[in-house]
C-alpha cells in the first residue's frame, strides 16, 4: 500500500462530502452560519437602552465590522465594572483582537486598564486554566515589553507570556500522552475550542499558533467520533442536568452544527458558541475533511476504546490522577458508552448511557441510563482544596442545585462499577449503610415510543429503532419524573443493571427481540456481592462481579493494553504525542513531537 504525503488544501476540493456536498460547499455552509450567529448576537443589543450588550454583543458587531463607535462607548462602560475572572478574560482577548482596528484609543485605554487593577482568579479546573493562560498569553503578546505595574499579576509582559507558554505546552503534552482530566464534557468542550481556536488564529509565534491548530484538530476529532447525529454520547467527566437527558440541547451540539451541519443549533447557539463564530470569521483555521468525515460518514457500526485520566485529586488518594477506561459502540441507530465507574469525577460525572438516533432531538430525551445519586465531602475533598464545612453548600450556589438531591439524574459514585462489550452493558452497585444515597434512580424518558415490564424481569422499551432490553437487580418501583418519563426507583444497596441493545431491524418484529432476550443464558445475585453472568446478544459470555475484573469467554479483561486511542477511525499510542486520523482513503496524522501535521492519501 502506498502512500502520499501532501497539503490538506490541495484534497479538500477534490473530495467530495457525505450526502453529496463537496468541501467547498461545506466550507459555504461554514461561514454562512458564522455569520448566522454574529447576526443573531448583534440583533440583540437595544440601542436606546445605554445597559444593553456585553462583551460577547461588542465581539459580533467587531466581526461584523459595524457600529464601532457603539462598540467602543459601550466597552468603556463595561471596563469600569469587570468580574468573572477567567470567564471574562477570554471574551476581552476576542474583543481586543477583533477591535484592533476598530476600537477607538479611548476604549482600548480602557481595557488596559482593566488588565492593570482587576486581578481575575486563575480558578481551579483545567477548563479555567486553558482560558487563563490562553487569555493572558494573547494580551501578553498584544501588550508587549511592559513592565510588572502594569499587569494584575505584577510580572512582565515577558515573565507573563514565558509563564502562559509554559502552562500551556505543560497541558497539551499531558493531554496527548495520557488524556485530558476534564474529558467529553459537553458543555466544557466550548472553553478548550475557543482559547485553541484564538492561539490558532491571533498566536505571532508560529509554534504556538501551530500547537492550537493542532490541539483544536484533537478535541474536535475526539468529539467526532463520540457522537450520534452530532449528539455527544456515552460517558462524560462533565455535563448538566439539562443536557443529559436533552442530550441535544447544549454547547458540544454548537460544534456539530457549527461544523458538521448534521444537527439543529442548540439554544442561543450554546451560549459561549459566540466567541467562537466572532474569532472565526477572522481565522484562517478549517476544520480537516477526515473529522467531517468520521463524524458524518460512517461505513457501519464501530467500537472505540479510549483512555482518560482523572482531574488532580489533592487528598484521599493514592495516585494524583487515576486512569479512565471508555467504551464506545457507534451504530446509526444507536449509540451506547461507558467508563468503569467509580468516583472519576466530581460533581457532574456521567458513567454511561444509551442513546438512539432521533429525526428531531428538539426537546426529547433519547436516552436511557442508571446511577447511584450519591454525594458527599469527601468527594469534593478529594478534587477541590474548600474547607468541608461548607463545600457541599457552596456546590450548590454555584451552577450544580441537584449535586445533593435523591432524585438526580447527574453524577458519579464510588459505589458504581461498569463494564461494556459491545452494545451489552452491565453496572453494578454496592452501597455502604450511610451512603448519601443509597439507592439506584434509572432514566426512562417519555420519548420512548414502548415500555414493557415482563414477567420474567426483563424490561423491554424501544427508543427510535433501538430495542432495549433492560434488567434490574433488585426490586424497584416507578416514580414520576417532572417534565415527563419514569424514574426507576430501587432501594436496595445491592444492586445492577443489565442493558442488551439491538437494532429494530435486526428482527422480524418486537415479539422476536424479546423471545431472543428471553432466550439468553442469564444467571444474577446479590449476595454476598452483585455479579451477573451473561450470554450476550452477540454471543459472548460476559461474568461481571463486584470489585472483580470482569471476564469474557473466560478470559479476564485486560485494561493495561488499553492505548490513548483505538478505533478504526483515532489510534493513538499512550505517551506518544501521536493521533492518526483515518476514514477510507484519507489519513492525518497530528505529531505533537515534532509539531507536524501530515495530510496522507492511502492509494489502496
Amino acid at each position: 500500500m502506498k502512500i502520499f504525503s501532501t497539503i490538506l488544501f490541495s484534497l479538500t476540493a477534490a473530495i467530495v462530502c457525505h450526502a453529496g456536498e463537496t468541501a467547498d460547499q461545506r466550507l459555504a455552509a461554514y461561514q454562512s452560519r458564522l455569520h448566522e450567529v454574529t447576526a443573531w448576537r448583534s440583533g440583540l443589543v437595544k440601542k436606546e437602552d445605554p445597559k444593553s450588550g456585553g462583551l460577547a454583543e461588542i465581539a459580533a458587531k467587531l466581526a461584523r465590522r459595524e457600529d464601532a463607535d457603539w462598540c467602543s462607548t459601550r466597552l468603556i462602560e463595561l471596563m469600569k465594572e469587570p468580574a468573572s475572572d477567567m470567564f471574562w478574560m477570554f471574551p476581552c482577548v476576542s474583543v481586543a483582537y477583533l477591535g484592533r482596528d476598530q476600537l477607538s484609543p479611548e476604549a482600548k485605554l480602557a481595557m488596559r486598564e482593566a488588565w492593570r487593577t482587576y486581578m481575575p482568579m486563575r480558578g481551579d479546573t483545567e477548563n479555567h486554566w486553558a482560558m487563563y493562560y490562553s487569555s493572558l498569553y494573547l494580551m501578553a503578546q498584544l501588550w508587549a515589553d511592559e513592565p510588572g505595574d502594569r499587569w494584575f499579576t505584577g510580572k512582565s509582559s515577558a515573565e507573563n507570556l514565558a509563564e502562559s507558554r509554559d502552562y500551556l505546552i505543560h497541558w497539551m503534552d499531558l493531554a496527548t500522552t495520557i488524556g485530558q482530566g476534564e474529558y467529553d464534557c459537553t458543555h466544557y468542550i466550548g472553553e478548550y475550542c475557543i482559547p485553541m481556536l484564538f492561539l490558532a488564529t491571533w498566536a505571532e509565534d508560529p509554534a504556538m499558533r501551530k500547537r492550537g491548530q493542532m490541539m483544536l484538530d484533537w478535541t474536535l476529532a475526539d468529539f467526532a467520533i463520540d457522537t450520534l447525529d452530532g449528539i455527544y454520547i456515552g460517558a462524560h467527566a462533565r455535563t448538566t442536568d439539562g443536557q443529559v437527558l436533552e442530550k441535544w440541547n447544549g454547547l458540544s451540539s454548537f460544534f456539530a452544527w457549527l461544523y458538521f451541519g448534521n444537527c439543529p443549533a442548540p439554544e442561543s447557539y450554546g451560549h459561549w458558541g459566540i466567541y467562537f463564530a466572532a474569532a472565526g470569521t477572522v481565522s484562517d483555521y478549517q476544520l480537516p475533511e477526515v473529522i467531517n468525515s468520521i463524524a458524518t460518514d460512517r461505513s457501519g457500526p464501530y467500537l472505540s476504546l479510549e483512555q482518560r485520566r482523572t482531574r488532580h485529586r489533592w487528598r484521599n488518594s493514592d495516585v494524583r490522577n487515576a486512569t479512565v477506561y471508555k467504551t464506545t459502540y457507534v451504530t446509526k441507530d444507536y449509540a451506547i458508552g461507558s467508563d468503569q465507574g467509580g468516583m472519576l469525577q466530581p460533581i457532574q460525572h456521567h458513567s454511561w448511557d444509551v442513546t438512539w438516533s432521533v429525526p428531531n432531538p428538539r426537546g426529547i430525551h433519547n436516552t436511557l441510563f442508571s446511577l447511584n445519586p450519591y454525594y458527599s465531602s469527601d468527594e469534593l475533598q478529594t478534587y477541590f482544596t474548600e474547607f468541608p464545612d461548607w463545600i457541599t453548600e457552596a456546590v450548590t450556589q454555584q451552577g450544580k442545585p441537584t449535586y445533593n438531591k435523591e432524585d438526580k439524574f447527574l453524577g458519579g459514585s464510588p459505589y458504581e462499577q461498569v463494564y461494556q462489550n459491545l452494545d451489552t452493558l452491565i453496572a453494578l452497585y454496592d452501597i455502604p449503610t450511610g451512603t448519601t444515597f443509597e439507592h439506584i434512580n434509572g432514566f426512562f424518558s417519555k420519548d420512548l415510543s414502548r415500555l414493557e415490564e415482563d414477567s420474567s424481569g426483563w424490561i423491554f422499551a424501544q427508543g427510535g429503532n433501538a430495542f432495549i432490553a433492560y434488567r434490574p437487580l433488585a426490586a424497584y418501583e416507578w416514580r414520576e419524573i417532572k417534565g415527563g418519563g419514569k424514574r426507576l426507583y430501587s432501594p436496595h444497596k445491592k444492586n445492577g443493571t443489565l442493558v442488551q441493545i439491538a437494532a429494530a431491524g435486526e428482527f422480524a418484529n418486537w415479539d422476536a427481540f424479546k423471545k431472543a432476550i428471553l432466550a439468553l443464558p442469564l444467571k444474577t445475585s446479590v449476595d454476598p456481592v452483585p455479579r451477573v453472568e451473561f450470554t450476550t446478544l452477540r454471543g459472548r459470555k460476559v461474568v461481571c462481579a463486584y470489585g472483580k475484573i470482569p471476564t469474557v469467554d473466560g478470559k479476564k479483561v485486560d485494561y493495561s493494553k488499553w492505548k490513548l486511542f483505538d478505533s478504526p477511525y483515532l489510534q493513538s499510542e499512550n505517551g506518544s504525542k501521536k493521533l492518526i486520523l483515518t476514514h477510507g482513503k484519507q489519513e492525518r496524522v497530528l505529531d505533537f513531537n515534532t509539531l507536524t501535521t501530515i495530510d496522507r492519501v492511502k492509494e489502496n
